[in-house]
């Protein structure tokens, strides 16, 4: 593997060949120049955008056919297929009037097809439409997105959750490469900033397929901030403020690209109180602070480009123990609180032959993570070291097929020095191989998959036998087989249909293996279970979707069979106060979509209203639920888009209404929840005020000040409500 690493790394020395290029013009059908129009060669991860007057160059371009997308919001996106040869080429487009939002390549899926050619449904969202919603956290605005929601512990800690599926069972992508975290953990949190990042895709449903063990309920694919433009160079500053938390967020980046060459760098800063519920109380110790510091450096010829990030994330984290007590605007953490410390290393190589391609994908991740209880010796302390590759060979097109072969694994090491421990010292290594091909015949779109996966764990035996925090070392390998089988149509002009049948696992990890004593951010005594069998699962999916000039509708439904789910149930004992769980399995099954509309009435183009409804039920074989299944959700929003004058462009004012059913149908050890309604309002705009330009957004997140409990709230079962209204102001300057 050195070896291997040194030769991607050798590459940067290779010489240019072959220095091909395209320039022209992006014009409206009146043709009128198109400036800030995307320009891209998604099989190259090649981009730049139109001038003022609409001319553009995409340069260092290999030999060979490939497909450029041209997009803008408020246009049609076009794709041109051009076979490169010559040294330069003219490509002048005109781009037809569309309101519907702008179709994008989508990067999580493997051949990088536009959202209109995929035969999956990937829902796409930029961090900027995430951002003007006036959320605190990341995956507080992944949660707005139809079918996710979070498992939450105050406003500082947030878990993903994909169709009722949690934890593990969920693959996070940051920088092209899998987040290790110690994710198994309720209270263990993403540890990523939504500044430097670009935008976020969201697949929901088996994704082992491309992603291996853990991608069993979907994944979460955060792209990183784009690099500038060719001779380029550009800086930014963003704040935001935040009334209910006495918070603020600063980031300020920068980022510079010659022809070949391009780097960026971008830094912020988080700080937050305890938050505030309607009745004017902070809930003590919920308040948290974060340092995250992102850079990279890339370079591109016509033969090879390659990108080397980096991303460290600190987290200061207080758990609230004590419910509503001390009352405080202090943003000091006191006991018991975490101190995560995150290095996120990739790189990202694309090696370019006549009519094939070779993407290797390296990657190191350090998740170094202290809990304290009630001193500054750390009672947990657990280091966990992640090397992980993805090599995938694109072999030459046969016709309109398109193949990918390839291989992925991951070597990870845990090791503990704290007081205690929660799990085991212990090494897991994956390996995976897989091969999938897609195929386009007229309106039509087949793509199929196979693919073969080895997990190994080993762990270590630690304490005395019969004791809590005995481990008793484990050896054990998990084999799966998966496949998936895909297909896309036009039933219609506006109407297309998609249809997946895909299979996906999750081996067992070293909480449900070896678990044995309290865990503290659950309350509970937890045993293990050696025993356990991989979780196996098949997911049908079918999505119908609607797309007129001025009408949209999409209606997605899922049905998941779980062999060997893997859960916790309570066996009668108690030991030292605390109720005694065990790791067991079951069949389960879960099923249920989203459907929505969008609207926006000619002539009234600047109007538009988006309305979404939610649904996932969650059972055992057996009729019991399933924990952690979030309630139905309707979501309303009206916006209003404008300009007025020269001193305020897109501009957009926003009103929202989220419905939140009762959720009456909980598991074993959890209790009802009850309905209700927040309303959510936004302003913002781009404003020119002489030379200086700026971005504004005011947001006011539940302005009727309601008291309400989410059912996937973890402080629910002391009874202790969401956060109340909360005024968010934000600026982002360029500097």
């Amino acid at each position: 593997m050195k070896s291997l690493y040194a030769a991607l790394l050798l590459g940067l020395t290779f010489a240019t060949y072959g220095q091909n290029r395209i320039i022209g013009t992006v014009s409206d059908k009146d043709n009128k120049p198109l400036p800030n129009v995307n320009i891209t060669v998604p099989e190259i991860n090649k981009e730049t955008i139109s001038d003022a007057e609409g001319k553009y160059t995409l340069s260092n371009l290999p030999s060979g056919t490939f497909k450029i997308v041209y997009s803008i919001v408020g246009y049609t996106t076009k794709i041109i297929t051009l076979s490169i040869s010559e040294k330069e080429r003219t490509q002048n487009v005109t781009l037809e009037d569309n309101t519907v939002h702008m179709d994008e390549v989508i990067v999580s899926t493997a051949f990088n097809k536009l959202q209109s050619q995929n035969v999956m449904k990937v829902e796409h969202v930029s961090a900027k439409s995430l951002q003007q919603k006036g959320t605190s956290t990341l995956i507080e605005g992944l949660a707005t997105i139809p079918g996710v929601a979070q498992v939450s512990t105050g406003t500082s800690i947030g878990k993903p959750v994909i169709r009722g599926l949690s934890g593990n069972r969920v693959l996070v992508y940051s920088q092209g490469v899998r987040l290790e975290n110690q994710q198994f953990g309720e209270e263990h949190g993403l540890g990523l900033n939504d500044s430097g990042v670009e935008s976020v895709e969201v697949i929901k449903g088996p994704a082992s397929l491309l992603y291996g063990s853990d991608a069993l309920g979907g994944v979460l694919y955060f792209n990183p901030e784009k690099f500038a433009n060719p001779n380029e160079f550009k800086a930014d500053f963003n704040q935001r403020l935040f009334s209910n938390t006495l918070g603020s967020s600063t980031s300020l980046g920068l980022k510079t690209s010659t022809e070949n060459w391009k780097f960026l760098a971008r830094g912020s800063y988080n700080t937050h109180a305890d938050y505030k519920i309607p009745d004017g109380d902070r809930v003590t110790n919920t308040r948290y602070n974060e340092s995250d510091f992102k850079t990279g450096i890339g370079y591109s010829n016509s033969s090879f480009s390659s990108v080397l990030r980096y991303n460290f994330n600190r987290l200061d984290l207080g758990i609230p123990e004590d419910g509503i007590s001390e009352q405080s605007t202090s943003h000091s953490t006191i006991y018991p609180k975490q101190a995560v410390d995150n290095h996120i290393l990739s790189l990202h190589n694309d090696f370019y032959f006549k009519n094939s391609k070779l993407n290797a994908d390296l990657g190191y991740i350090f998740n170094d993570r202290s809990e304290f209880e009630d001193s500054n010796v750390a009672s947990l302390h657990m280091k966990l070291r992640t090397f992980n590759y993805d090599l995938k060979y694109y072999l030459p097109k046969l016709g309109k097929l398109e193949t990918i072969v390839g291989i992925q694994g991951m070597h990870q090491t845990n090791k503990n020095s704290g007081e205690e421990l929660l799990i085991p010292d212990a090494v897991t290594n994956d390996f995976g191989v897989f091969g999938t091909a897609n195929y386009e015949f007229g309106s039509n779109v087949l793509q199929a998959g196979l693919r073969f996966d080895n997990r190994k764990v080993n762990s270590e035996t630690h304490g005395t036998p019969g004791n809590e925090g005995y481990f008793e070392g484990i050896s054990k390998s998990f084999d799966s087989f998966n496949a998936s089988l895909g297909y896309k149509t036009k039933l219609a002009e506006d109407l297309t249909l998609r249809l997946n049948v895909a299979s996906g696992f999750r081996a067992p990890n070293l909480a449900e293996l070896t678990s044995n004593g309290v865990h503290e951010g659950s309350n509970r005594y937890e045993i293990g279970n050696a025993n356990l069998k991989n979780e196996q699962n098949l997911q049908t999916d079918l999505n119908l979707e609607y797309k007129s000039s001025h009408f949209e509708l999409f209606a997605n439904g899922f049905y998941n069979h779980i062999n060997n789910y893997i859960f916790i149930s309570p066996n009668g004992n108690v030991i030292e106060g605390n109720n005694v769980y065990d790791y067991v399995q079951a069949n389960a099954k879960l099923y249920g979509g989203e459907a929505g509309i969008h609207f926006h009435p000619h002539p009234l183009d600047w109007l538009h209203f988006t309305s979404s409804f939610e649904t996932v039920t969650g059972k055992k074989d057996n009729g019991d639920n399933l924990p952690l299944i979030p309630a139905n959700k309707w979501n309303n929003t009206i916006r209003g888009e404008f300009k007025i004058k020269d001193w305020l462009s897109e501009g957009f004012a926003s009103v929202n209404i989220e419905s939140t059913f009762a959720q009456n149908n909980n598991s074993a050890f959890e209790t009802k929840s009850k309905d209700y309604t927040l309303l959510n309002l936004g302003l913002g705009g781009k404003i020119t005020i002489s030379k200086t330009v700026f971005n504004f957004n005011l947001n006011g997140n539940n302005m009727l000040n309601k008291t309400y409990i989410s059912h996937l709230s973890r402080l629910k079962s002391d009874g202790i409500p969401n956060i109340g209204r909360n005024i968010v102001l934000g600026v982002n300057f360029m500097i």
